[in-house]
């Protein structure tokens, strides 16, 4: 996997990316929660705008349905707690990054629904989870995590850039 994510880091990502967004802000006031539903949307604009990449937006509360997104490179979505979604085809160096709690405790178990394990037995190269409930706002930004990877920046540099906290409940793997 590592000389995968190094071929993808030299050479950039051919395929699409799937942004997942669809919070919908009933009450008018700002939110957490509206905040990094922007970032999905502004993920999926910066990546049109920048790369070559096909971008599909999802801006519903649905998700992805099961086998709906070939030649996956980058995945970015949000909600569902525990239940990954097959819908994913990833290719070599994809990303999925689900904003989600606990998505990374089961790593090991290999009938886990969570979407960190879940989606490294699909296939994906990198990913990164929560172990514990860190609270919304300890993830990095879509946007800004992106931002980093297209400007250039290794997994790693990418992700230390823009998580909020340090020794916190989150991990990386790729």
């Amino acid at each position: 996997a590592l000389s995968i994510r190094k071929a993808a880091e030299r050479k950039g990502l051919n395929g699409v990316a799937y942004i997942d967004s669809g919070y919908s802000e009933t009450t008018g006031a700002k939110s957490l929660y509206a905040e990094y539903d922007k970032s999905l949307r502004e993920t999926a604009r910066m990546i049109r705008q920048q790369t070559v990449m096909k971008v599909v937006a999802e801006s519903t509360k649905e998700l992805f349905a099961p086998g709906t997104c070939p030649r996956a490179a980058i995945y970015c979505g949000w909600y569902s707690l525990k239940k990954y979604v097959d819908a994913f085809d990833f290719i070599d160096g994809a990303i999925g990054y689900h904003i989600s709690s606990l998505e990374a405790v089961d790593l090991r178990d290999p009938n886990s629904t969570q979407w960190c394990p879940a989606m490294l037995a699909d296939g994906v190269t990198a990913t990164l989870g929560a172990v514990a409930e860190p609270y919304l706002y300890s993830f990095p930004k879509p946007q800004a995590f992106f931002t980093e990877l297209l400007d250039g920046r290794c997994l790693v540099e990418a992700y230390y850039r823009t998580k909020p906290y340090n020794s916190w409940q989150l991990l990386l793997i790729g």
